[in-house]
């Protein structure tokens, strides 16, 4: 059975002030991947710009053919996915 790579870790903090550096490291950790994993959990400090950062991961990913996986929202998280209307996007229902 083939192991799988760690999962690329959100920061603790994705607020307005940081999104663009978040998006930047993020997108370079999952370009190396083949099977992208993203665990949301860590992250608990955050604003609707994270939601905006995982729109265009997932973007950039499906460009490319590798969807990256979002694993253990929180939820808080999952309230403002569904606020904005974009959970189903985001998320595997």
């Amino acid at each position: 059975m083939p192991e799988t790579a760690a999962p690329v870790v959100l920061p603790a903090r994705v607020a307005f002030d940081n999104a663009s550096q978040v998006l930047e490291d993020l997108a370079r950790e999952l370009s190396a991947r083949p099977d992208p994993v993203i665990l949301l959990d860590p992250c608990k400090d955050f604003d609707s710009s994270l939601i905006a950062v995982l729109l265009e991961l997932i973007r950039r990913g499906q460009a490319v053919g590798r969807r990256p996986q979002l694993r253990a929202p929180t939820p808080n998280l999952l309230k403002l996915a569904a606020l904005y209307g974009v959970q189903g996007l985001l998320f595997d229902e």
